[in-house]
């Protein structure tokens, strides 16, 4: 009888021992993947935009060949303060002048928009959230459809955005993605802004009032780039050439 007790306890601890091994062992799997994953996005993001920060931080060239060839550079940046509870919000990033960074250049996030620089300094720069209700107005589309119109922000909640002027013949359907439309010189084109979550007719209008979810939680903000259109000034110079025909009519 007690041959068979120690038996079964010495069973019961063997297989307690191997079921905590092969956890073990498991973990440390998911624990070198995660790491691999870690490396493989550090390598993509350097690729890409350029990040390293043991050297001084500059903007990569990026061709939008959805937008016609027009060319943008960016520059990584951290974000050192944000707010998303006032009425119009802001936040703070580590570059600023003598990174390339100056007013009106938009700031995209990982999953989504962010921003537009409204001050710098040398060293830091100040950017409108998107998150504001009386400041800042977006160019978005619906991807499927391409119909354009106004991207706003009510001061109700910081995962939501209203798209307006959207014919109400548009066809829509929620999860439809919105993404920026590429007719201003702030943000490139295609860039993922969220997805429909509700619309309605307003009555007011006419059009359709579309509720947007946000893609990129603005509220755990931590690395965002600075968006600068190599083509803004030239831009610039014809429609300044178009309000001038405008005045003399």
């Amino acid at each position: 009888m007690q041959q068979s007790f120690l038996a079964a306890q010495t069973t019961a601890f063997n297989a307690w021992i191997s079921g905590y091994i092969d956890q073990g062992t498991s973990y440390l799997k998911l624990k070198q993947i995660n790491e691999d994953l870690t490396a493989q996005n550090k390598a993509l993001m350097s690729e890409l935009y350029g990040k390293d920060k043991s050297a001084n931080p500059q903007f990569r060239r990026i061709t939008d060949t959805i937008g016609g060839g027009q060319i943008y550079t960016f520059v990584d940046a951290d974000i050192v303060n944000n707010s998303i509870t006032r009425k119009d919000n802001y936040f703070t990033i580590d570059r600023g002048k003598r990174h390339g960074v100056f007013p009106k250049m938009g700031v995209i996030a990982p999953n989504g928009i962010a921003g537009i620089v409204v001050n710098t300094t040398n060293n830091y720069a100040l950017v409108q959230s998107i998150l504001s209700v009386n400041k800042i107005k977006i160019n978005a589309a619906l991807k499927n459809s391409g119909y354009f119109g106004t991207l706003t922000w009510r001061g109700d909640n910081s995962r939501t955005m209203h798209l307006a002027d959207i014919p109400k013949y548009v066809p829509l359907k929620v999860g439809d993605t919105v993404v920026t439309d590429g007719k201003s010189s702030i943000f490139p084109q295609g860039k993922m802004i969220g997805r429909v979550a509700g619309y309605e007719v307003d009555s007011k209008t006419g059009y359709w009032d579309i509720s947007v979810e946000l893609n990129q939680k603005m509220g755990n903000l931590q690395k965002v780039f600075v968006v600068r259109n190599l083509k803004k000034l030239e831009l610039k110079q014809i429609q300044d050439t178009l309000d001038a025909a405008i005045k003399n009519d």
